[in-house]
């Protein structure tokens, strides 16, 4: 995707160019599988695939909302702050900025003509939400002359999706889209929130395989872990789960749940191996890093319980070719997507035998993307 080609469709599909572009990244969850919510720590990686928004304000007070893909327009008049559902859901991540902006003080465009285009491929545990929520941020802070700070912008999309979509995440995909840097991964002390980057060592290759297995948090999957690890922190005694320790996790397990105790240990853990992971990244020890990403997996398909027979059977795979540090789930899971982190020795062929492998098993091939990481959220046009 390119400006000019966002300018062509929103040609084709409003008679004139956009006033304002902008472009956010999906992310690569690298590890800290659900410890965003919990207050712990994560890190992730901003990639090169991306959602762009073209915007062009109207005189009236009529907002048109078109995406590449998907059929029509939607035209709302300005008043109009309810949730739309059916094939007109997608619209909830454009409205849902607008509901939190105006919540903060923030002023918002009355009328204009929007287009998003994306190639994340969305249900890929990439975080395509994350990438609509802050393109779509940026474009009406530019058509209303408001500048906020990185932080906020990070902050508004995440209470979009928490208040208005209905998804209750952490911070882990709008703080990836919004501070990544190419050649970096993104460290995100969740609780505060901090940000911060690590040095991604040369050689460094991120292989996405999308399963298109079904990954629809809004189904209540992801609520149902939410709910899970925050009955869990009751119940040990400490706010969050960040604040618990494996001790305390011991004391408690005859007061806890088998499901509560089983999301909280993988979480207390899998915070443990993000501090451990930045240390690897520090030194340079890609195949440390490696091993802490398949200890990740199989956290969560034995304690979190939301990865799936794809999933696993892709990392499996992964293991055994040759050039391959680790792999495991990325995103909320529930299906979508493994990543893989790889030396340059594993390339198209090793993505071709896995992805054969995976056609042998369950009778189709996954979608593979090999991705590169990328800077973040950032308005690409302005003005005529």
């Amino acid at each position: 995707m390119t400006t000019e080609k966002l300018i062509d469709r929103f040609r084709g599909v409003f008679s004139r160019d956009p006033e304002i572009i902008a472009r956010a990244p999906g992310r690569i969850e690298v590890i800290g599988n659900h410890t965003d919510y919990n207050g712990g720590t994560v890190l992730g990686a901003a990639i090169d695939r991306g959602t762009w928004v073209g915007l062009a304000r109207r005189d009236d007070r009529t907002r048109r909302f078109a995406s590449e893909g998907r059929p029509g327009i939607v035209e709302l008049p300005a008043a109009a702050g309810e949730r739309r559902t059916g094939a007109q859901a997608w619209v909830n991540y454009p409205l849902g900025v607008l509901a939190v902006m105006g919540g903060a003080g923030l002023a918002v465009p009355p009328g204009f003509d929007y287009l998003a285009v994306s190639d994340v491929p969305p249900g890929a545990g990439l975080s395509s939400s994350a990438a609509i929520e802050l393109a779509s941020c940026l474009v009406f802070l530019e058509a209303t002359h408001a500048r906020i700070p990185l932080e906020q912008l990070v902050a508004l999309g995440r209470k979009a999706e928490n208040d208005f979509v209905g998804v209750p995440c952490g911070i882990l995909d709008q703080g990836v889209s919004g501070f990544g840097r190419r050649d970096r991964l993104v460290f995100i002390d969740c609780r505060v929130p901090r940000f911060d980057t690590v040095e991604l060592p040369p050689g460094s290759n991120f292989w996405i395989f999308n399963t298109h297995t079904k990954h629809a948090l809004v189904d209540g999957l992801y609520a149902a872990r939410h709910e899970e690890c925050m009955e869990a922190a009751r119940v040990i005694g400490v706010p969050l789960l960040v604040d618990a320790t494996p001790s305390m996790l011991a004391a408690a397990e005859t007061m806890l749940s088998r499901t509560a105790y089983k999301r909280a240990h993988h979480v207390i853990d899998e915070i443990a191996r993000v501090g451990n992971a930045v240390s690897a990244l520090r030194f340079g020890d890609l195949a440390a890093l490696g091993r802490l990403l398949y200890a990740s997996h199989r956290s969560s398909r034995t304690w979190f319980e939301n990865s799936s027979p794809e999933l696993d059977f892709l990392v499996d795979a992964l293991a055994s070719e040759r050039g391959v540090y680790g792999a495991r789930l990325t995103g909320g899971g529930f299906g979508g997507a493994v990543m893989a982190l790889t030396s340059d020795a594993f390339g198209p062929g090793g993505a071709a035998r896995v992805s054969e492998a995976y056609l042998g098993r369950f009778g189709s091939k996954p979608e593979t993307l090999h991705t590169l990481t990328d800077d973040g959220a950032t308005v690409v046009k302005t003005g005529p």
